[in-house]
């Protein structure tokens, strides 16, 4: 079973960082790929990023790219999103995922595994 549990995410002013992270348990998250969702009020979840397995491509969507980094650590069977110069559109739940393969932020929907339990991401004065 690919159980993941997120932390992070809070309350933070426009152009502020944060940084999400999401914790594997029952499996070595190096041999998956990894994704990055959102899901802002009203509208549907969307992917952010993703990674493939031991690391060889990442994608990023339009709005995110350049502030946003996703990441793991093999060791601590962790994954990561840091995020910069956060703007209140980025304000939504995010979801880290396992995925089937990173190939298009467009398609990433479709590979995912298994489901974080999200985490609010408010950015606002």
């Amino acid at each position: 079973q690919l159980q993941l549990v997120q932390s992070g995410g809070g309350l933070v002013q426009p152009g502020g960082s944060l940084r999400l992270s999401c914790v594997a348990s029952g499996f070595p998250l190096d041999d998956y790929a990894i994704g990055w969702f959102r899901q802002a009020p009203g509208k549907e979840r969307e992917g952010v990023s993703c990674l493939s397995s031991r690391g060889g491509r990442t994608d990023y969507s339009d709005s995110v790219k350049g502030r946003f980094t996703i990441s793991r650590d093999g060791a601590k069977n962790m994954m990561y999103l840091q995020m910069n110069i956060l703007e209140p559109e980025d304000t939504a739940i995010y979801y880290c995922a396992v995925l089937q393969a990173c190939n298009t932020i467009a398609s990433m929907r479709f590979a995912v595994r298994s489901w974080g339990q999200g985490t609010q991401v408010t950015v606002s004065t």
